[in-house]
């Protein structure tokens, strides 16, 4: 039951906060009446059995609690309209998509939010993450997660911020926020955080790609079909990627014949469409279009020792000039290491100001390796598991950590 009831909140929760908050026109509203449908399925389906209709069951009691809410706080005092609430859906403008989820996400992304109260909002609307969950994935206490949500939705609501996919001319200002929120989804789906998390978030990054395509065909360009390119090429290494004793499994040592090659080939259709059309004269590759550039090159290799690390090196040489962050110089320092050396890769990765990001001292933590620093590389791996929050992932880098222990013991023995 406890599975079915995870399984329910993983599936319907952003169907039924998006079908409330059409309904009644309040964000805050609809996602405390979610919660308590979800808490009322707890107390009822161990008795009363799972719903043939899990998602139906939920809407329609988040429905009554949303009623009985607006009932007891007296916003509604004219009968009339409250009976109207009870038998009716009330007609709204929803825009040009009629599809309640893109419908939500276009309003947690409105550019009169804060850039991390979009992500935030994001994640927990339409992902369904808990507060404590999008708390780590910002590396902020979770009070201040609670406010920066409770902030959003207040603004939302004083703002009277539409609930609708935007207009045709104003699609273009849109999208590009959106495309940053959906590529963050999918990151916390693939690498979700959490010690009670699975490692993979499945509905996450299923979600993330149908929004995606759902945009793509709203708005269509170079960087949203980038986007999607990057997904699918990313997802179809998911059943590759944690191994059956729940461990991080890296890209070079992923059993290949594991990989959606479906999923593959449609990442390269939209890669080479991407190529086709800067070569017919449209705009240059952004950063999405570059980082599909680069998972093609990897996934296109059927052994890891065939990929093409120059092109992999030449491809992030384009993305740092485009986007100079540190976190893009960290991962264009993994393929010089394998081009260059890792001397030459740990010299990069030494200036940069990543001190608080696991990954930076997973990257140290292996290039030390590989140069027989092991003392040096074990405390990086200390850090690297201090900061991950992804149990795969830490499981992975303790493995590591300890193999070195293990050859210094065989060392001192010999």
């Amino acid at each position: 039951m406890d599975d079915a009831i995870t399984r329910a909140h993983r599936q319907e929760w952003a169907r039924v906060v998006a079908t409330l908050t059409r309904r009644f026109g309040d964000l805050g509203l609809a996602e405390d009446a979610a919660a308590e449908a979800f808490a009322t399925a707890v107390e009822r389906w161990p008795s009363d059995g799972v719903p043939a209709n899990p998602g139906a069951w939920l809407t329609t009691t988040g429905s009554r609690k949303a009623i009985d809410r607006i009932r007891r706080e007296s916003r509604r005092d004219d009968k009339h309209e409250e009976a109207r609430l009870l038998f009716d859906e009330p007609p709204r403008d929803v825009g040009a998509v009629d599809d309640d989820r893109l419908r939500l996400i276009f309003t947690c992304c409105h550019p009169a939010l804060s850039p991390e109260a979009r992500v935030a909002l994001t994640l927990r609307m339409v992902g369904g993450l808990t507060m404590p969950e999008i708390a780590r994935a910002f590396l902020v206490p979770e009070p201040t997660m609670g406010q920066r949500i409770t902030r959003a939705k207040a603004k939302i609501k004083a703002a009277h911020i539409p609930y609708r996919v935007p207009e045709a001319e104003d699609l273009p200002g849109r999208v590009d926020g959106v495309l940053a929120v959906l590529f963050l989804v999918f990151n916390e789906g693939y690498l979700a955080t959490g010690p009670d998390t699975d490692p993979v978030r499945h509905d996450l990054t299923v979600e993330a790609i149908r929004l995606t395509r759902l945009v793509r065909e709203l708005a269509p360009s170079g960087e949203v079909t980038g986007l999607l390119a990057l997904m699918l090429l990313t997802q179809a290494r998911a059943a590759a990627r944690v191994s059956v004793t729940g461990e991080l499994v890296t890209l070079d040592e992923q059993d290949r014949g594991a990989w959606d090659r479906d999923l593959i080939d449609e990442g390269h259709a939209l890669v080479r469409q991407c190529l086709a059309d800067v070569a017919a004269g449209g705009p240059p590759p952004g950063r999405y279009q570059l980082l599909a550039a680069i998972n093609a090159v990897h996934t296109d290799a059927r052994d890891a020792r065939d990929t093409d690390w120059s092109q992999i090196t030449t491809l992030y040489d384009r993305l740092v000039r485009l986007d100079p962050s540190p976190v893009v110089a960290l991962n264009r320092a993994i393929a010089v290491a394998q081009v260059d050396g890792p001397d030459v890769a740990l010299a990069l990765v030494d200036r940069l100001p990543l001190d608080g990001y696991h990954a930076f001292h997973a990257t140290r933590a292996d290039l030390l390796r590989r140069l027989g620093r092991s003392a040096d590389a074990r405390d990086a791996y200390d850090r690297a598991i201090a900061l991950a929050g992804n149990t795969a992932e830490t499981a992975y880098l303790t493995r590591r950590r300890d193999q070195l222990a293990l050859q210094g013991d065989r060392s001192a023995g010999s």
